[in-house]
């Protein structure tokens, strides 16, 4: 198996649909062996259903463990299951579409372990940009990741993040956060593993049906960075070195 694009959904009954289609007609048109995997996050609607009844000629797995657990669970559970040489994760809108894989891969193929889509790098294109306040909260989310966590990276939060299958089955198994603030961890895990992790430009297409809770979510991803600096402070993520 080449490729496995994952897609954790949780209530995405107006989007997976067309999003699936999308993806199922891309990958048909490669040359790689593809899987795709949908993750669904114990949803209340037919996004189960509708999944389903895709018909397609390539491997579509659904996983659904039937309770809410939140994005980051979705997106562990896909990239531990997966079969592929390169595992893609994107979020059920295609925000950045499909066909930005193959910047990433590019990336994976020149010697990087982790490729991860990215907003804001000189070549990124924002066609449609996000509402005023989920800009905002980006730049402040942005700035405390910077500050509290990590540098280097400009854009964490991009659903749009690429895994060697080595890279994947060793990062994934170390993730703990199961809500928006694991990309961050995610990130930080590859960095303490010694990975090497490419910020790649890419396209984006703001959805304004978000499920972001402004609120909530926000505060929720700020006490998730928190968590990541004592996880570190008491050595959990104190992870062996790469293998040679």
């Amino acid at each position: 198996m080449d490729l496995s694009v994952v897609i954790p959904a949780y209530n995405e009954e107006r989007r997976i649909g067309p999003s699936l289609e999308r993806v199922v007609a891309y990958l048909g048109e490669q040359r790689w062996k593809s899987e795709v995997l949908v993750v669904i996050d114990g949803s209340r609607d037919r996004t189960a259903e509708i999944v389903r009844r895709v018909v397609t000629d390539l491997p579509v797995r659904v996983l659904d463990s039937g309770v809410n657990r939140g994005k980051g669970c979705c997106v562990r559970r896909g990239m531990l299951e997966a079969r592929g040489h390169l595992r893609v994760f994107s979020d059920a809108d295609l925000s950045t579409p499909i066909e930005e894989v193959e910047r990433l891969a590019a990336s994976v193929a020149g010697g990087y372990d982790v490729a991860i889509g990215s907003r804001h790098l000189p070549g990124s294109r924002v066609e449609v940009r996000q509402p005023w306040w989920r800009q905002m909260m980006g730049r402040a989310f942005n700035a405390c990741t910077r500050r509290l966590v990590m540098t280097g990276i400009r854009d964490t939060q991009c659903g749009f993040k690429l895994f060697s299958a080595d890279a994947a089955r060793r990062i994934f198994p170390h993730q703990r956060i199961e809500h928006f603030g694991f990309d961050v961890e995610v990130l930080w895990i590859a960095r303490r593993l010694g990975l090497r992790v490419a910020e790649i430009p890419v396209t984006w297409v703001d959805d304004r049906r978000s499920t972001i809770r402004p609120i909530s979510d926000a505060a929720r991803m700020l006490v998730d960075l928190v968590r990541i600096r004592q996880a570190d402070r008491k050595g959990l993520y104190a992870l062996p070195p790469p293998t040679a």
